[in-house]
């Protein structure tokens, strides 16, 4: 198998972020879900995100390098909490939908046509239609980089919304829950294709 090598300090950031956002797949999608000071509830979709930790448990997501900080950027920074909802088939088209750059202040809630309730743990927003939420209050936040920077926000998470058709007690009913996965441009992929395999060592 030929490999070509790349030097990351030869290339530009659009082909690093290229390199990376292709084969690092598929990444779950942090749906995040917070408030500004004004009220205005605020939605968007952040492939940058996984579980760190199951005791206490905690996630993570990242906000990208933009010139302007990303309204759920300044909002967690202000109220210190935040949702993550988990994006489905069902409701991915919604997703989609919160992915564009609004200005500050529009409600991606209403303009994906999707209902919000409030936290019960966190004064956060919910949405209704996903078959599972977090309700989460930020732990740490770290800067990556210089000039326009990443920003990694921790959360712990404080309560758990599943659907009860997912469940058989704590376990998640993988083919149920149809999540769906980052890849990259416009693609997305499902996990309704499934295969096991033992541990080994496992009995």
């Amino acid at each position: 198998m030929r490999k070509r090598v790349f030097e990351a300090g030869e290339l530009d950031a659009a082909e690093r972020y290229k390199l990376m956002s292709g084969l690092i797949v598929p990444r779950p999608i942090g749906w995040i879900g917070s408030r500004d000071a004004n009220g205005v509830n605020n939605l968007a979709p952040f492939s940058f995100f996984n579980m760190v930790s199951g005791s206490p448990p905690t996630l993570l997501f990242t906000t990208g390098m933009t010139m302007r900080v990303k309204d759920s950027l300044a909002n967690v920074r202000a109220s210190g909490v935040f949702t993550v909802n988990v994006v489905t088939e069902e409701v991915a088209t919604a997703m989609n939908v919160t992915s564009d750059s609004f200005p500050p202040g529009v409600d991606e809630f209403a303009a994906a046509g999707l209902t919000a309730i409030e936290g019960e743990a966190v004064t956060a927003p919910l949405v209704a239609e996903a078959k599972a939420n977090f309700e989460c209050v930020v732990t740490h936040i770290y800067e990556v980089g210089e000039g326009p920077s990443a920003s990694v926000v921790f959360g712990e998470v404080l309560r758990f919304h599943v659907a009860e058709s997912l469940l058989d007690g704590t376990r998640i009913d993988l083919a149920g829950l149809k999540a769906v996965g980052r890849l990259t441009g416009p693609w997305y992929s499902r996990t309704t294709d499934l295969f096991s395999m033992e541990r080994p060592g496992s009995d």
